[in-house]
């Protein structure tokens, strides 16, 4: 525990980056700061957008228009906002630099400036390929430019590849996979295109249970995939090329969609605040930095070992929200946040499964969020899931980042799972 901070002045509570993170937040801790502080937001990005929807641009069924709002319109009343980038922060004082030169105090400071993908890292992939034969789909622009190409593309081999990890959204690279399986088959072209998902993970995903079940299911749609391999270079021009690993294997293309690796904001960069990748060293279950005590950080910002997803920084959110104000009154904090992720993935044909998962439990079959009742199937493929998936960007703009709230614990329950052995899992039930 430590004294209060003083109240003499205007105390400034600043929340770097006004994504799905910062936004949320804001607007939870909008009504509730005691006097004598001022909230403010900084993001020089004037468009807020719905990060999940750059999984379905390609495919036509979001448009650009329809993932997008104006910043202005996603942020709480009484909440300043300031539209400039910042170009650096430093705890002692506790300063920050606006690009513009303009110097900044606060009091206590949330980093929520999530990730960006840095394609230039990976050797070859931004060259005479990019963006005609060799893509990525978690920018706005590269979703785009994936739809066009997808709209002449009339045949042969496409490889789905994430380059390294952590990144935005993990499941995302496979569901483009499944996506792009489904899209084939309708158009009468499947028998036309052979599709691999090529990774470094020594399977389909990162949890042994739900490794077997996506495994399963990407071999029953003839999706090969090639295991533990690390990316090291794309030699590629218009019409396609390869990807080649760093121990001399090469996968050919004609269509490449790369997630290229992610780093922290470029704000981060060599920080004492941040680690290598220029990600918050966070607490795992408080969300306080591990560096500075006013500091915290919550969303695609830490480096914690949890996914990169909407649905972590909702959870985060709620548990930090609550440690903000101990915080601020000179409370402990609270050791809530236990890494929960809950995340639909799209499997293609109108169906999706649903994962839940914690720092200490896997993702487990079972009903959510009613034991024995659901009426979401956890691991199970399901065009309720499916359902759910598309709903969620109403629930998004009229629910979560507003403040109104999304009825779930914060915290993974166990009630509705059900313990399996991995093998169980391989085929598609």
């Amino acid at each position: 525990m430590h004294a209060p901070l003083p109240a003499a002045r205007t105390r400034e509570l600043v929340i770097l980056g006004a994504g799905t993170a910062g936004t949320l937040l804001a607007a939870h801790l909008a009504p509730q700061l005691p006097p004598g502080w001022r909230l403010t937001l900084i993001d020089p990005d004037p468009v807020h957008v719905y990060q999940p929807g750059l999984l379905f641009v390609p495919f036509e069924v979001y448009t650009p228009e329809g993932i997008t709002r104006p910043r202005h319109a996603t942020l709480p009343a009484g909440v300043r906002w300031i539209q400039a980038p910042v170009a650096a922060v430093s705890t002692e004082p506790k300063r920050l630099r606006l690009a513009a030169g303009e110097e900044l105090p606060w009091d206590v400071l949330v980093v929520a400036t999530g990730t960006r993908t840095l394609p230039e890292a990976l050797d070859g992939l931004t060259g005479d390929g990019w963006r005609s034969s060799a893509h990525d789909f978690y920018t706005l622009d590269g979703a785009v430019a994936l739809r066009d190409a997808l709209r002449g593309f009339r045949g042969g081999r496409v490889v789905i590849n994430p380059v390294e990890m952590p990144i935005k959204c993990p499941v995302a690279p496979l569901e483009m996979a499944f996506l792009l399986e489904a899209a084939f088959t309708r158009a009468g072209m499947r028998d036309d295109v052979e599709l691999r998902y090529v990774t470094p993970l020594d399977g389909a995903f990162t949890k042994p249970v739900a490794a077997a079940r996506l495994g399963g299911l990407l071999k029953a749609r003839g999706i090969e995939v090639v295991p533990e391999f690390a990316a090291g270079e794309v030699v590629a021009g218009p019409e396609g090329g390869e990807l080649r690993s760093h121990d001399d294997r090469a996968v050919p293309f004609e269509l490449l969609i790369s997630t290229p690796p992610h780093r922290g904001a470029a704000l981060w960069t060599d920080h004492p605040l941040a680690d290598d990748s220029g990600f918050l060293r966070t607490h795992r279950n408080t969300l306080q930095s591990l560096v500075h005590e006013d500091v915290f950080a919550l969303g695609d910002a830490t480096d914690l070992p949890t996914s990169k997803a909407g649905s972590v920084a909702h959870f985060q959110g709620e548990v930090l929200v609550g440690n903000l104000l101990r915080h601020l009154r000179g409370q402990a904090l609270r050791p809530d946040f236990d890494g929960h992720a809950n995340c639909f993935v799209e499997t293609g044909h109108d169906k999706a499964i649903l994962l839940d998962f914690n720092y200490d439990t896997q993702p487990l079959p079972g009903e959510f969020p009613l034991p024995g009742v659901g009426p979401f199937t956890l691991l199970g493929e399901s065009r309720i899931n499916h359902m759910g998936k598309m709903a969620f960007q109403w629930v998004y703009w009229n629910l979560l980042l507003t403040g109104k709230g999304v009825p779930m614990d914060p915290r993974m329950l166990r009630a509705g799972k059900h313990e399996v052995a991995p093998g169980a899992l391989g085929g598609a039930w």
